[in-house]
């Protein structure tokens, strides 16, 4: 009878402990290093910030792991003539709330991004369309602003949210608190909102009604963990299952590590460096500290010599370890609209001292560099490299590596002089890049939006306006290829160096694909076993 009752406790602390088990394989936990500005949706456009809400809400069109594009919440889409696309919405769609998705909430959310983005613009992915005109319940036509060969490109970031749930929660004063709260926080997306915490943690439950399926956690938790070695830590510990954004020379000891999985893949993101184009500047200073006359930056010579300070092959190979490729333009290599008549850059410190004399800065000048440290993988780390090689030329440069939080409003503001921080050409084609970051700000064209630094070339903006026109893909890429001719040899924009991003998790744990808009979705992670 002992031993009989003895089996039976063993029998029952064991179903207990496998039950256990199988609760802890429903939770996927992981470490980020960034996490969402809020959760509404059309708030923010950085990729942290759309990496999260991917998990909530969903986008009128999908971007696959190679940025391929492919049907989301629309199932087709065609143009009717040069100014109308018609997009045909999936039926069946529900929102967490049990309501359908129908052509409403196309309109509401395309309505709504002019009202409530803040100071990184969602206004990019929308600002082609003029009128949204409702057929029927799963079918909209989209009356645009001229040709626009690209609008299902720039729908890839187009969240949609329930027009009923968010009501009112749809100006500036409003957003925040309905969406943060959760009660405006309804998406057709895989995840349910349970609640979020700034820089804290986002917990997500399962939401069995998901049109492409159920997904394979119960629930997820997302941690904003900014700290590179803190998120390894909390990987060896057992405290989340996966981390994002592994630096490079954690990299360097977990390929050898036998306890740990990376995976690896090539980024979206380039790393530019933005030189101010007005004609005064804050930012910039002699020697002794005291504001220059003029801004040296608008001197062709001394946007050159700080080019020619930069050994972007050393930056990838001792900065990031390896992680990133050499870069000489704004997009990756091979992305439409990406030229090869762009002279690859080498360094060359005799050469762009010489400059600097010639334009009048024999002994060079003093300037203060900013940047993030706590968005993409060795965005610090480059900042500093950068302050060494300027410093070579006889440019001082004081390192101002700061929060996304900080740096983005105060970019927006146009508080900075010289900055650095990556794009991504999340669409894969030009428009998207060179229409916000290079054409002259113009808001009644909706063109230049991340223009930040007042870049203006008229004939740069006279090719980004007729390939915006040209529905010739071949006729557009040639125009695109001559746009960034020019604006790599003003080199306002100078760029670094594409990325690599590696995430980590334990051995044999987990399987996934890494993509290459760096986004970590959960739905698309299973169990490896």
């Amino acid at each position: 009878m002992k031993f009989a009752k003895l089996l039976q406790v063993s029998a029952i602390a064991l179903g207990l402990g496998v039950a256990a088990a199988g609760a802890s394989a429903q939770t996927l936990t992981v470490g980020v290093r960034g996490g969402p500005e809020s959760m509404d949706p059309h708030y923010s456009a950085l990729g942290v910030h759309a990496d999260a809400m991917k998990h909530v809400f969903d986008t009128l069109v999908w971007s696959g792991d190679d940025l391929q594009i492919e049907p989301g919440l629309a199932e087709s889409w065609k143009p009717l003539d040069d100014t109308t696309w018609e997009f045909k919405l999936r039926k069946g769609v529900k929102f967490h709330d049990g309501s359908d998705f129908t052509a409403e909430d196309v309109k509401f959310s395309i309505e709504r991004i002019p009202v409530v983005t803040g100071p990184t613009t969602l206004l990019i992915y929308v600002r082609r369309v003029k009128e949204v005109v409702i057929v029927d319940p799963h079918t909209v036509h989209l009356k645009t602003d001229g040709p626009a060969a690209t609008l299902p490109n720039d729908f890839v970031r187009l969240f949609i949210v329930s027009h009923k749930a968010a009501a009112d929660y749809s100006t500036k004063e409003t957003a925040a608190g309905g969406f943060n709260s959760g009660k405006a926080a309804i998406g057709t997306g895989p995840y349910k909102f349970v609640s979020w915490e700034p820089k804290g943690d986002l917990v997500l439950e399962r939401f069995d009604g998901y049109w492409r399926g159920k997904g394979p956690w119960a629930k997820v938790v997302r941690k904003e963990m900014p700290n590179d070695s803190s998120r390894l830590a909390a990987l060896k510990a057992g405290q989340v299952d996966l981390i994002n954004y592994v630096s490079s020379a954690d990299w360097q000891a977990l390929k050898r590590d036998p306890k740990t999985d990376t995976f690896l893949a090539d980024s979206v993101y380039v790393m530019n460096l933005q030189l101010d184009q007005r004609e005064s500047t804050p930012k910039v200073y002699d020697l002794d500290g005291k504001p220059l006359a003029k801004n040296p930056l608008r001197d062709p010579k001394v946007r050159e010599a700080l080019d020619l300070a930069i050994d972007r092959q050393t930056m990838v190979e001792v900065v990031l370890e390896g992680l990133g490729t050499p870069n000489n333009q704004l997009m990756p290599k091979g992305f439409f609209g990406w030229s090869a008549k762009v002279p690859e850059r080498s360094p060359d410190p005799k050469r762009g001292k010489a400059l600097l004399a010639e334009a009048g800065y024999p002994n060079g000048f003093m300037m203060d560099l900013y940047c993030t440290s706590d968005r993409l993988p060795g965005d610090g780390a480059i900042c500093q490299g950068l302050g060494q090689m300027f410093a070579q030329i006889g440019v001082k440069t004081n390192v101002n590596a700061i929060s996304r939080s900080v740096y983005f409003p105060a970019q927006a503001k146009k508080e900075y002089s010289i900055f650095m921080n990556g794009w991504g050409t999340l669409t894969g084609e030009a428009s998207y890049t060179l229409g916000s970051m290079a054409h002259s700000p113009n808001a009644e064209l909706k063109l230049g939006a991340f223009n930040r630094i007042e870049y203006s070339n008229p004939k740069v903006d006279e090719l980004l306006q007729a390939a915006g026109r040209e529905l010739d893909a071949p006729k557009r890429k040639a125009l695109y290829e001559q746009a960034m001719d020019l604006i790599m040899a003003d080199r306002a924009y100078i760029s670094i160096v594409t990325l690599q991003t590696v995430w980590a998790a334990d051995k044999g744990k987990l399987k996934m694909t890494p993509r290459t808009d760096e986004d970590t979705l959960a739905f698309f992670i299973k169990p490896a076993t």
